[in-house]
């Protein structure tokens, strides 16, 4: 008899418990395992999660991993640790901070969960995803970055505010990395297949696309004391959903380049055909010149943050 699909939550802070809570009243998998420094408050929220579960005749199990051992057998693992991001504190900030952690992390799934998929959610994103595949040395389509579909979704959100209707129809993209030089691609956003050029002037697009790149500071700078979280809850639960029913479905997610676009040794958001075996295959889409400079610089901001990590020798001997 098969096991039943096992996901590991670590840090289960409002990130990590959104996703878990959202997978527990989906059902979509046999046991979800919080795993945080906090372990009485992810005792509590663990608790709380398999009660409403009851009450919503799931059969998922939210359970605790006291111990990094009992993070063990995991089909898939989200990580959402790290220190948060605050008002007037840049993703770039958190960088020595959350890759010492990543480290910490990573080699105990690789330990205790072998044969896991990564999702990474920490910030800042493409770094921590490239510090996943590197310490773990996992194949590269088994470490995906959460951040795409995030901002994605905040683009199509403020379409919908903009034109005033089309909620549910709206399809945007975004590509590059999680981060003020993020490339929203307007040519590629439709509403009911519509494009969106058709539906809106060059300035409103363009107001729609910053928006989209500070999406994340804006709501930041309304809660005063933390970060955005039902959305990069649900974002998160759609990869990991892609993965446990192997849809092999496209979405924008973050993935180690090795030649695609023409970048190698990068982490960047790029349009993933995702299943059973993760990041499955990379779609190469065309890009305009606009497009192509704008990509370059966001993947140069992340090489700077890769840069950064080797200079303070982090990943010890320069390979």
């Amino acid at each position: 008899m098969g096991k039943g699909k096992r996901v590991g939550i670590v840090g289960a802070g409002n990130v990590g418990s959104t996703a878990a809570f959202i997978l527990a009243m989906n059902g979509s998998c046999h046991e979800i395992i919080l795993r945080d420094n906090k372990i009485d408050i992810a005792k509590g929220k663990a608790l709380d999660m398999s009660q409403a579960a009851a009450a919503a005749r799931s059969h998922t199990i939210v359970s605790v991993a006291e111990e990094p051992h009992q993070l063990k057998d995991c089909d898939v693992v989200v990580v959402t640790a790290g220190s948060p991001r605050l008002p007037g504190m840049s993703r770039d900030d958190l960088l020595m901070t959350n890759a010492e952690i990543t480290r910490e992390v990573v080699n105990d799934i690789k330990t205790y969960s072998p044969n896991a998929i990564i999702i990474m959610v920490s910030n800042p994103l493409d770094a921590m995803t490239y510090v996943a595949l590197r310490e773990s040395g996992f194949e590269r389509h088994r470490v995906l970055g959460m951040a795409g579909i995030l901002d994605s979704s905040r683009m199509a959100y403020f379409i919908q505010e903009k034109l005033g209707y089309g909620a549910g129809q709206i399809r945007a993209s975004v590509m590059g990395g999680h981060g003020d030089d993020m490339v929203p691609l307007p040519r590629y956003s439709t509403v009911a297949g519509v494009p969106l050029n058709d539906l809106l002037t060059d300035e409103e697009i363009d107001e729609i696309v910053e928006r989209t790149k500070h999406g994340g500071a804006e709501i930041v700078n309304y809660l005063k004391t933390g970060s955005a979280y039902y959305a990069p809850g649900k974002s998160a639960v759609i990869m990991v959903e892609a993965i446990l029913k192997d849809t092999k479905q496209i979405y924008p997610c973050a993935v180690y380049l090795d030649g695609e676009y023409g970048y190698s040794d990068v982490v960047s958001g790029v349009p993933v055909s995702i299943g059973a075996d993760g990041a499955e295959e990379i779609i190469n889409i065309s890009l305009n010149a606009c497009e192509r400079k704008m990509f370059k610089k966001s993947v140069e901001s992340v090489r700077e943050l890769i840069d950064t990590l080797e200079k303070n020798n982090f990943f010890g001997e320069k390979r």
